[in-house]
């Protein structure tokens, strides 16, 4: 009510001002007509007038009318310089924020809900560099001063530092305009003061805060790069340490560009993904699959029976499927699409050169304009007393050592409940081992709302996983985990400890020593991904702050552009939508907010929740448990996050993050067709949840009353 209170005030005072054409009386003719009445009397009552002006002043400005250039020319004439001058630039520099203060306080809650995804950038860049881009603004009168006001009231910045440089930023052009008011009578029209010529001089100003920040920079950029040498040529435009997906796009980025590229690689082709990771974890996964469907099969009307399978058979299977794969990623691919690509080790001798260890023995120096880093990461393997004496697997050194078995270990401890140990709990349960799977929080998936994490645990106990959360692992005694809860130690035994504890950031072995960047803390870059050194840039799970393939691979397309253009133009990393999947049975599937982060964040949000019981081909298929959840600002469509538990849900969430991406809201989910039977119409019914909650009762009220009257 407040909020229409000042609108209305704000509303009535300008409709008053076009209706009765006030405007007239703050012309250059009418000042010059008046000038004479307005100094008796300013000699005859000086307090009286000077208040009085200062109160118009305030007025005109705070409600942002024309004016303010013909006020500004009548404090010099009626005042002179030096009073005219200390009238104007408080009077204007308060009237600004008032302004200011009206445009935050009926728009910026608005606005920011309504764009605040994409108005991001710029409330990060106001927040953090706010004072220079408003003192720039003032320093300019070409930028309208009203425009300003009401703009920058929709941004983050702080009151006191708008007034403070609004004040300092203003004092020129008040200066000019005040000065040229003595001179009234030699005034024919404003152009007389804003010239061209004077207008070309204050934006050349305005520059100069800009040219001051490119200096300083360049200084900064001096000083980093102080004690190294730079070549005086360079043998490649980019080289790229380590060929995971990071790695493999940024080198593509380059080579389809033209450009003279190396790409350094100490192991695998295809880095953890395409050996450790996605690839063969999900070749597991679907056998593990297969075999609970085969021991559930009963569920489709089919005899169940306990699966048979042959270790050395899904092994031989999950090596078949990286080897098919591994052409994509191949040393013969990459060099047929223009790439050089160097099998050994790299370590970075200075921001400009490379060091190769190869493979067959040499040694190669090159000299580069720019690096990429994506060295990506490796297993956590936590401080446990015992751990090392017992032996243990991690998510890379499982797949060899399963190759090299004839049978599963009949009981598998696996530590930590995040997406890579639910995974692989619930599959090496599927396959026939005793799985224990320990984590210390109170609940899998920490990252996904209590509900999602409840289903999760129920499947992976559905599974055959003995799930042991808030449990604190203490030491390993010779082939037993000891954990503690409460105070009680659990002893855990295993023919097989599996660390899934979480994956850390590559910083070893590769010369970030050289650079001055300390190894053991994360690999920090900027917004463009370049580290400390501007012409060396990093991406993929070296730097986060999400661990997935897809992120690293859209991470590498900014840093192989900004790497070979950033002294054009550099593009900042955008991360508003990124999906990701826990792909356990049923799938977890996830972008933007969910619940727990929205009430974090004190963001207004509704949950609108279609449970997958309700949907036929969910039913056909016997896979009914699950939900699509969805968040929405209250009483809009705009999609804020979703959550997906249920078959499919990976490719499920595809529809909705493609509408995230582009701003398409939930009505336009609703006028899409979606095929019948199939999972996706999960996604249109949840929509159309949304908008059976949203319909106009009131005016569904009128249309069925029309619709009677058409029956008389």
């Amino acid at each position: 009510m407040p909020r229409l209170v000042v609108a209305a005030l704000f509303a009535l005072a300008l409709a008053a001002w076009f209706l009765f054409d006030l405007g007239q009386y703050l012309t250059l003719e009418n000042l010059k007509a008046q000038q004479a009445a307005i100094d008796a009397t300013y000699r005859a009552h000086p307090v009286l007038v000077i208040a009085g002006f200062f109160l118009l002043y305030v007025v005109l400005t705070a409600l942002s009318v024309p004016g303010a250039a013909i006020m500004t020319l009548a404090a010099g004439a009626v005042f002179g310089v030096a009073t005219g001058f200390v009238i104007v630039s408080f009077a204007s520099t308060i009237g600004a924020t008032l302004a200011f203060l009206a445009s935050r306080y009926l728009f910026h809650d608005a606005v920011q809900a309504r764009f605040g995804a994409t108005l991001r950038p710029i409330n990060e860049g106001i927040a953090r560099d706010g004072a220079f881009y408003l003192f720039s603004l003032r320093l300019v009168p070409a930028f309208p001063f009203f425009a300003v006001n009401l703009l920058m009231g929709l941004t983050p910045i702080r009151v006191w530092t708008y007034y403070w440089v609004s004040q300092v930023g203003m004092v020129l052009g008040t200066l000019v305009y005040v000065n040229a008011g003595t001179q009234l009578a030699r005034i024919e029209s404003l152009k007389d003061i804003a010239s061209p010529a004077l207008l070309g001089s204050f934006v050349a100003l305005g520059l100069l805060p800009w040219v001051g920040k490119w200096i300083m920079a360049a200084l900064r950029r001096r000083r980093v790069y102080a004690g190294f040498s730079r070549p005086k040529h360079y043998d490649r435009n980019l080289v790229v340490i380590g060929a995971g997906a990071a790695g493999l796009v940024t080198s593509l980025v380059a080579s389809t560009v033209k450009a003279k590229v190396t790409l350094v690689e100490a192991g695998k082709m295809g880095g953890d993904c395409l050996n450790y990771g996605c690839v063969p974890s999900k070749a597991l996964l679907k056998s593990a699959k297969v075999a609970e469907m085969i021991r559930r099969a009963d569920a489709y009307g089919l005899k169940a029976a306990e699966p048979q399978h042959d270790l050395r058979e899904v092994m031989a299977r999950l090596r078949g499927i990286v080897a098919a794969i591994e052409p994509n990623d191949s040393v013969e691919r990459y060099t047929g699409l223009g790439v050089d690509v160097v099998e050994g080790r790299a370590t970075i001798v200075d921001p400009w050169t490379v060091e190769i260890a190869r493979n067959d023995g040499t040694v190669q120096r090159l000299t580069t304009r720019s690096i990429v880093i994506a060295a990506g990461a490796e297993p956590v393997v936590p401080d446990l007393p015992g751990l090392a004496e017992a032996g243990y697997l991690t998510t890379e050194t499982l797949w060899d050592a399963l190759s090299a078995m004839d049978e599963l270990p009949r009981r598998i401890a696996v530590l930590g409940g995040g997406p890579i140990g639910c995974e692989l709990s619930q599959a090496l349960a599927r396959l026939g081992a005793e799985v224990t799977q320990v984590e210390l929080g109170e609940r899998l998936l920490p990252r996904e709302d209590a509900d999602v994490a409840a289903l999760a645990q129920a499947a992976l106990e559905k599974s055959g996983v003995t799930v042991l959360t808030g449990h604190r692992a203490l030491r390993v005694e010779g082939k037993v985990l000891v954990a503690e809860q409460g105070g009680a130690e659990r002893r855990i035994a295993f023919d097989a400890l599996l660390l899934a504890v979480g994956r850390k950031a590559r910083l070893h072995g590769y010369g970030l020593e050289a650079l001055g960047i300390d190894p053991a803390a994360p690999l920090a870059v900027d917004a463009n991904l370049a580290t400390i050194y501007p012409n060396v840039f990093a991406a993929g799970d070296v730097i986060g702050p999400y661990q997935f393939t897809h992120v690293a691979s859209h991470q590498a397309w900014f840093a192989g552009v900004n790497a070979l253009f950033g002294h054009l133009k550099r593009f900042k990393v955008d991360y508003r939508v990124i999906p990701w999947t826990t792909y356990i049975d049923p799938e977890v599937a996830r972008v933007g907010l969910n619940e727990a982060e929205a009430v974090a964040q004190g963001i207004p949000h509704e949950v609108t929740l279609f449970p997958l019981h309700e949907l036929d081909r969910a039913i056909a298929e016997s896979a009914t448990t699950g939900f699509v959840k969805v968040l929405t600002p209250p009483g809009k469509d705009k999609i804020l996050g979703v959550t997906i538990v249920g078959e499919h849900a990976g490719e499920l969430l595809a529809e909705y993050v493609l509408a995230m991406k582009h701003g398409l809201g939930l009505n336009k989910i609703i006028a899409t067709i979606h095929m019948y039977p199939t999972l996706a119409e999960a996604n249109k019914f949840a929509a159309g949840r949304w908008k059976q909650k949203h319909k106009p009762e009131r005016l569904l009220g009128w249309i069925g009353r029309y619709h009677e009257w058409r029956l008389r």
